[in-house]
């Protein structure tokens, strides 16, 4: 991650969190942070790990620590071998940008090289078990995040694990991994990760939507970047209607933005905010995120339907993301949300026409007709103002299958084809 503008927070943003996630890191713990998808795990690291006073007031323990950041975003290829190729280079990078002594970084470079040149998953490993060990024989404590790691879920071995669990052991436990995800790992590949196995492993960390105070202050940060000066009821609202979800919020505010003249009601900002393709497909996705069990019992919980003890078990994980309030008076998160919930009671039947995204994609697949389009390349031509945000493959693909679907029912004679992990490419069906 670069330097970014959540380094300029109070210290004071996200305490609990940061308490915690410091607490483990004093220790050396693992640690996996869960939170529904786009609540604002990576803004709250970008704070975490920039801000100048988070070391004395949360890790508190004066060593030397070298962190790794490994975006998963910047998988081409979801596959075993080329994460660690990708690891293995965000260490060398990490390496070059920080004081370690000269002889480290040429180690670095030089294991890099050979790894790219013979090609083999167990020597890239090995170079990464090596390089690791020789940060910790110079007395270095590295903690090495892995962001978005859900988005290996299919491809996750036990293998896979047991090297990560190999890497730690050799560490003598002075490596930390930092996962996030929007699921406990058990619960990703339970297959894979065994709650026995991980109890030794990590540490979960559940990230709940934000604070009123601290949604504030991203909105100010926000609004700084765009040049914006919103009046005050604007921004209650904004950050009222966004629940404590960081993707909603920024939606939104790009919504605002367009705008000539603001609403002067809530209720007139979260009927624009409704219409917005986008925030509809943030919610279609928070959905589409939760298992059936847990879409049967916050269906429930919106239409004020009664629910078993065993139910609300199963789908604690709603609780404890922050989908439903704890307390005396538990409420969805957001009116955004609960609005699509509403959508789902009582269905629109859609049309054929293309919506303004959906012509966005068509269009630039059209362009490349018969070409290979990267989910790369899709995402800036579709997603232009908020591809810095990070687009997720759940949206993505959503939209090509609505595309798709609409092409068929227009019996269009182009059709759109799939390469796994890489992309699409738009073809003649007749």
């Amino acid at each position: 991650m670069k330097q970014s503008s959540e380094a300029s927070y109070p210290i004071s943003f996200r305490k609990r969190e940061a308490t915690t996630l410091g607490d483990h890191l004093r220790h050396h713990n693992s640690v996996v942070i869960i939170g529904m998808k786009r609540v604002g795990i990576s803004n709250f690291l970008r704070f975490f790990l920039h801000h100048q006073e988070v070391p004395t007031t949360y890790i508190r323990n004066g060593a030397q620590l070298l962190t790794v950041i490994v975006d998963l975003n910047d998988l081409v290829e979801r596959e075993i071998y080329p994460f660690w190729v990708l690891l293995l280079k965000r260490i060398v990078d990490t390496l070059e940008q920080s004081k370690v002594p000269g002889e480290l970084k040429k180690a670095g470079q030089r294991l890099f090289t050979e790894s790219i040149q013979l090609k083999d998953l167990f020597f890239t490993v090995d170079c990464v078990q090596k390089l690791l060990g020789q940060l910790i024989d110079h007395g270095f404590y590295p903690t090495v995040f892995l962001l978005r790691f859900d988005r290996l879920s299919e491809v996750i071995t036990p293998e896979f694990f047991g090297n990560l669990q190999r890497l730690k052991d050799a560490a003598q436990q002075r490596l930390s991994f930092i996962f996030t995800s929007f699921r406990p790992l058990y619960e990703l590949r339970p297959d894979v990760f065994s709650k026995s196995s991980l109890s030794v492993f990590s540490r979960d960390l559940y990230m709940t939507p934000a604070l009123a105070t601290d949604m504030t202050t991203i909105l100010n940060t926000l609004q700084s970047r765009y040049n914006l000066n919103l009046p005050k009821a604007v921004v209650e609202n904004l950050v009222s209607l966004s629940g404590g979800h960081v993707q909603y919020l920024h939606l939104a505010l790009l919504v605002a933005k367009k705008l000539r003249k603001q609403p002067e009601t809530r209720e007139e900002l979260l009927e624009l905010l409704l219409k917005d393709e986008e925030i509809v497909l943030q919610s279609e996705e928070l959905f589409a995120s939760l298992t059936k069990v847990e879409q049967e019992v916050i269906l429930k919980h919106h239409r004020g339907l009664p629910f078993s003890q065993e139910l609300q078990e199963k789908g604690r994980y709603l609780w404890e993301t922050g989908m439903i309030s704890s307390g005396k008076k538990e409420i969805i998160f957001s009116p955004l949300f609960e609005n699509y919930l509403h959508r789902i009671d009582t269905p629109v039947h859609g049309g054929t026409e293309f919506t303004k995204k959906e012509h966005l994609l068509f269009s630039f697949l059209k362009t490349h007709e018969g070409i290979l389009c990267e989910r790369e390349d899709i995402v800036s031509a579709v997603w232009p103002e908020t591809a810095e945000m990070g687009i997720s493959d759940w949206a993505i693909d959503r939209l090509v299958a609505r595309v798709r679907g609409k092409l068929k029912a227009q019996k269009s004679s182009y059709g759109i084809t799939t390469v796994i992990t890489r992309g699409y490419k738009l073809v003649r069906t007749s």
